[in-house]
């Protein structure tokens, strides 16, 4: 059996096993096509400042970004896109497009630049995975660099307040949410039924909003509104990110649940040849 390909990622929460993007897109393209990864969830410490996350490590190499990724591992002929049509492969960077220039403003905005969200959830979930003294600078220096972001690609004019601008971006990404709804219809996954990149895309924009407790969440409510999107990501979770209570997923749950009826098992035969000797040292005294 090849050794698993190492991803450093940022770590899971609300049910995800990635918080981030970038992750959820490449941990589900690796779970869709069946390639075996290694994850490390990754801490914000100096050794990973500058660093691109995720990153696939390789022996020889480092591939970053969610795309380059994925080519890297339709090279090793990890492809779920070989069924589809030249017009289903447009169709795939056409939303994926539409995801980067519609939707993902406004998740930076959601999770980064809003007062009540990034106060309450984004900057204590990060703080919490930085060490002393970087947790007190580094997620406000990304939530800057997050703002900065969505004034440089939308705050041209006739935008020139940020209100206005957040009025916008908001706008475009219900716009793109609807989009994303209307495509997807009944379907299980974008192309019939069995998931592609553009599924995987989808799936790690999406599932955060969808699974965050957001104390001002506009944008997560208008998902809400749109139950054929909710559906695709809980189906996505259940079907290939499943864990139950104790953490495991269903075949680290079968093999506990083994190992627990081997060691009843052990405790009762223990247990009986107790009560043997037991019965044994009464009848002698």
């Amino acid at each position: 059996m090849a050794t698993p390909m190492e991803l450093s990622c940022w770590g899971g929460d609300w049910g995800l096993p990635s918080i981030h993007t970038d992750s959820l897109i490449v941990m589900a393209y690796a779970k869709f096509s069946g390639a075996e990864l290694k994850i490390q969830t990754i801490d914000w410490t100096w050794k990973t400042l500058t660093g691109t996350v995720p990153a696939l490590n390789l022996e020889d190499a480092v591939v970053t970004k969610p795309a380059h990724i994925v080519n890297y591992l339709r090279k090793q002929k990890y492809n779920v896109d070989y069924d589809l049509t030249a017009k289903q492969g447009a169709d795939t960077l056409a939303y994926i497009a539409l995801l980067e220039e519609k939707l993902h403003p406004a998740l930076l905005h959601t999770f980064w630049v809003d007062a009540e969200n990034y106060s309450s959830v984004t900057r204590p979930w990060f703080a919490s995975r930085t060490p002393f003294p970087l947790n007190f600078y580094l997620p406000c220096r990304q939530s800057s660099a997050a703002l900065n972001r969505i004034l440089l690609t939308k705050g041209e004019p006739p935008l020139h307040s940020i209100t206005e601008v957040e009025a916008k971006i908001y706008s475009d990404a219900k716009e793109c949410l609807n989009l994303l709804s209307h495509r997807l219809g009944t379907s299980q996954y974008f192309f019939g039924n069995k998931p592609t990149s553009l599924d995987a895309f989808v799936f790690g924009f999406l599932a955060p909003l969808h699974k965050a407790h957001l104390p001002s969440g506009q944008l997560q409510q208008h998902l809400k509104q749109l139950p054929s999107l909710a559906h695709f990501c809980d189906n996505i979770i259940s079907t290939y990110f499943v864990q139950n209570d104790s953490g495991l997923s269903p075949a680290g749950q079968d093999t506990v649940d083994a190992n627990l009826q081997k060691l009843t098992q052990l405790v009762n035969k223990e247990s009986n040849l107790i009560e043997k000797v037991k019965f044994s040292f009464a009848c002698v005294f």
